[in-house]
């Protein structure tokens, strides 16, 4: 037989081991809460994260591809039961999906495009409530996505009864919407204008080189058949490169052969007065460039180092690994620039000369940032030092 007293010790124990265990379990509990954050901050936290899901889908523009895999997500932000995306033309995206009412969704939509205003469509009254979590018999609210000033597609959301914080909510998510498209066409401009510049920097290139190369070899012609005719070999292969038609990156490696022939051409001209020594790391022979980024600085150095001063001139090329960056340098001993006139110039607040220079400089500028232009070290009659730094991993950069 137990005792009373066992029985009271008995009774403390299972007293003292349920409040361990409830302050334990209070203690985890109010742990995950601080963790967490409050209901407002994890709301917010899912917001941004749906957000962040949807936004490279549309990162190309409103297609159709990249609506079909957003919509989902705009569906989730917005809690409806049922979200279409349209452009101008026509429905792009259904969630969930469906074909067979675009003519519907287009109907609605066409206010929306039409006034530039959000609509909110309501349920006749004699409408069945039935059908609402289909979407098709529900109410719906449809905002315009604007972009620049014009509207260019619309988002609609369906609900069994539209509230206006529904109306809100789809008002701000086509305006995140627009947001992304304008992202899209800045993209495409800077693509653009990026090609445009390796245009003009080809276009810049080509007159007088090309007519002091040909000059060179016709000088060979009569008296050295067999080195003129190397010579328009190099020709024709530097120029194909040059004026290739694909592609807006190259490697160090490609760059690098072209200067090759670049300079034989010209050593043709200047004959022992040109001088080039290469100093590169093969580790940096793979990375990635931009396209026309290193041939410009030697042609600047040759022609605006080198053919300026008197005897001969020297020519150093260097790539070396630092790091998650490639260094690249372009180094001559020729007559040097003004540093004030050469920062105005690459500013675009002169005209001047070195048009490749500036031309380079901003294309580096417009595809790593800013911290990524040329860096130049320059005076009068103390030659030129160029400099750039790559980095070596570019995911999205294609060769």
């Amino acid at each position: 037989m137990v005792s009373p007293a066992v029985d009271i010790a008995l009774i403390a124990a299972i007293a003292i081991i349920t409040v361990a265990v409830v302050s334990l379990v209070g203690f985890k509990l109010s742990r995950s809460s601080r963790e967490l954050g409050s209901e407002a901050e994890l709301a917010t936290y899912n917001t941004l994260h749906t957000a962040g899901l949807a936004g490279p889908h549309l990162r190309r523009g409103l297609t159709p591809d990249g609506a079909a895999k957003a919509a989902g997500y705009l569906r989730g932000m917005l809690d409806s039961s049922r979200l279409v995306i349209t452009d101008e033309a026509g429905v792009l995206a259904w969630d969930p999906q469906t074909e067979d009412r675009d003519a519907d969704a287009m109907v609605l939509a066409a206010k929306v495009l039409e006034s530039g205003r959000t609509q909110v469509y309501r349920r006749p009254p004699e409408t069945p409530t039935d059908g609402a979590a289909e979407g098709f018999a529900a109410e719906a609210v449809f905002s315009p996505i604007r972009v620049q000033e014009r509207v260019v597609g619309t988002i609609g959301a369906y609900s069994g009864q539209v509230r206006p914080s529904l109306v809100r909510a789809t008002n701000e998510v086509a305006a995140w919407v627009a947001t992304q498209i304008e992202l899209a066409e800045l993209d495409a401009s800077r693509t653009l204008l990026m090609e445009a510049e390796v245009r003009a920097l080809r276009a810049q290139i080509s007159p007088h080189f090309i007519y002091n190369s040909l000059n060179a070899i016709a000088s060979y012609i009569l008296t050295d058949p067999v080195r003129a005719r190397e010579l328009v070999i190099e020709f024709a292969d530097f120029t194909r490169y040059s004026f290739r038609r694909h592609g807006d990156f190259t490697t160090v490696a490609e760059e690098l052969r072209s200067i090759d022939r670049y300079l034989l051409l010209e050593r043709a001209r200047f004959g022992d007065r040109l001088n080039v020594s290469l100093q590169i790391g093969p580790e940096v022979l793979s990375t990635v460039i931009p396209f026309l980024s290193l041939q410009p600085l030697v042609e600047n150095a040759v022609r605006h180092g080198l053919e300026a001063r008197e005897g001969p001139g020297h020519i150093t090329i260097t790539g070396r690994d630092d790091g998650e960056y490639a260094v690249l340098g372009i180094e001559d001993d020729g007559v040097g620039m003004d540093p004030e006139r050469l920062r105005q110039m690459l500013a675009g607040h002169t005209a001047g000369d070195h048009v490749g220079l500036r031309n380079v400089d901003s294309r580096l500028r417009q595809v790593y940032g800013d911290d990524h232009g040329l860096v130049i070290e320059t005076a009068p009659g103390a030659g030129t030092l160029i400099t750039m730094r790559i980095p070596k991993f570019q995911p999205g950069h294609e060769v």
